[in-house]
């Protein structure tokens, strides 16, 4: 479809063309040239002042996928497509019968091992014990032996049993220890375990609104599926295509203001929180296909955070606009794109 974009020298003629049928048709009324003034102004393009430069685009958000972590089959989602939820919200239960069986057996075998290190340290106490005992055994035998009241082969029998008590008491602490592993161990299982269960519970990342419901419970899900599409309301901003000579004056907080299509009688303000680097072909978004053959440079023009939060229930993504940037930082804003919001 060919849109027709009115210039002067086409409003001109338009102009003669329409004098010249009232003057055949006859003299006009006193009130009629106000009128003819009046179309010849609406027919006439809309200029920016000097220092100032539009471009169109959409608002848009950032968007959030709720997935899940690990296979399963969902048991209950708690969300609706348009709900607000806050940060760490839970939104979706999967079924976790199996893993709570798991963790029902990592907790008996956490208990079976703290048993065993008890059992362990009877056991160290008990060596202990008997290589004390073996130790004054022999100290008795060598003393005897010395003084001639015994003979080798007892002081040999209490050496050789002085022996076995420290190996015993060597053996014994490596059991204790191994009882300790065995703890920490089981102890980190039912903590894997507990872990899978808080990733089987999706939450809301962020605070912001439910845009798609994607899988209904019952489903069974691989691992990496999306269940929600959470927007993210602090993050609002619109993304238009300006050239060179534009691009050049902008710079990261200029303001800005967009005036949207569905509300054109607001002007929204706004701050450019990027500008590329680099030059690249406009999308099939940009209106006329002259735009699109144009190299342009990426700009992003972010809401405030707190007008989004004033407004937050009034705020929908994919709306069309214009966005109104200044080239010279210090020329004031003229009358008709000065902040106006709804009260």
């Amino acid at each position: 479809m060919t849109i027709f974009r009115p210039t002067r020298r086409g409003v001109r003629l338009f102009s003669a063309l329409c004098l010249g049928a009232g003057i055949l048709a006859g003299p006009l009324p006193a009130h009629a040239d106000d009128k003819f003034d009046k179309l010849i102004q609406k027919l006439m393009p809309k200029r920016l002042p000097e220092g100032f430069a539009s471009a169109n685009g959409r608002l848009e958000s950032e968007q959030v996928e709720i997935a899940t972590k690990l296979a399963g089959r969902i048991a209950e989602v708690l969300a609706k497509e348009g709900d607000e939820v806050e940060k760490g919200q839970l939104l979706v239960k999967m079924d976790v019968s199996d893993i709570q069986a798991q963790l029902r057996a990592a907790e008996a075998q956490e208990r079976r091992a703290v048993q065993s290190k008890a059992v362990a340290e009877a056991m160290l106490l008990q060596r202990e014990s008997e290589q004390k005992l073996a130790a004054q055994q022999l100290g008795r035998a060598e003393a005897l032996f010395e003084k001639g009241f015994s003979t080798a082969e007892v002081r040999d029998q209490r050496q050789a049993t002085q022996n076995v008590a420290d190996a015993a008491l060597i053996a014994a602490k490596a059991n204790l220890n191994d009882a300790a592993a065995a703890i920490d161990a089981a102890r980190a299982e039912v903590a894997r375990i507990k872990t899978v269960l808080d990733d089987m519970e999706l939450k809301a990342p962020r605070r912001g609104r439910i845009q798609y419901k994607l899988a209904q419970a019952g489903e069974v899900l691989g691992a990496g599926s999306r269940v929600l599409t959470l927007v993210d309301l602090t993050d609002v901003y619109m993304t238009v295509f300006v050239p060179a000579k534009v691009a050049t004056y902008l710079a990261y907080g200029d303001d800005a203001r967009l005036i949207l299509d569905a509300i054109p009688q607001y002007v929204v303000p706004a701050k450019v929180t990027f500008v590329a680097s680099e030059a690249q072909f406009t999308p099939k978004a940009v209106e006329t296909k002259d735009e699109r053959e144009k190299l342009m440079f990426r700009v992003k023009l972010t809401l405030p955070p707190d007008l989004l939060r004033k407004y937050e229930r009034e705020v929908k993504t994919g709306v069309r606009g214009m966005a109104y940037l200044r080239t010279l930082r210090d020329k004031p804003w003229p009358n008709n794109l000065q902040v106006k919001l709804p009260q």
